[in-house]
């Protein structure tokens, strides 16, 4: 049986996840524009700087620090981030971002998984029309970015996840 389109941008997301380095959480993230994959994006440190696993451990893991918050102490751009930034935004406007997470310790795919507040707004900014994430192998979750810009979460004081 032929794997639809959703699934098969999901599917390569998640490929591209398995480049990622983080010790807590893996993203891969593609964005795909007329059945045409314009960018991918895995988190990782950035260039030239080394990698939590190469130093064998996460500071906001030795912290405590919840999902969701003080990304700022986090070494790593976020799949979502990296997959914007190579890419030019008039390739992105319209365009779908599939993103598939993992937790790097267990394998399984995040609960819940959505995009940060600081990835919200540059997807907002890139022009991305839509974000499709994996729940599991058969499930999704589609949100179209005017939903992020109607419901502001910041206004409230609420975390990207």
């Amino acid at each position: 049986m032929r794997t639809d389109k959703t699934n098969y941008y999901l599917d390569i997301a998640e490929t591209v996840l398995e480049r990622g380095t983080c010790l807590r959480r893996n993203y891969g993230a593609i964005i795909v524009k007329n059945d045409q994959i314009i960018s991918t994006g895995y988190v990782g440190a950035p260039r030239g700087r080394k990698n939590c696993i190469d130093m064998g451990y996460c500071i906001r893991e030795n912290l405590n620090i919840p999902r969701g918050e003080r990304y700022e102490l986090c070494r790593s751009v976020h799949a979502e981030q990296n997959a914007i930034i190579h890419a030019s935004r008039e390739d992105m406007i319209g365009s779908v971002l599939y993103l598939v997470g993992k937790d790097s310790k267990t394998g399984e795919y995040v609960e819940n998984a959505s995009s940060c507040s600081m990835c919200k707004r540059m997807i907002i900014n890139a022009g991305i029309r839509k974000v499709i994430i994996r729940n599991s192998k058969e499930k999704h979750t589609a949100v179209y970015v005017s939903e992020w810009v109607a419901n502001d979460e910041s206004l409230a004081g609420l975390k990207g996840y």
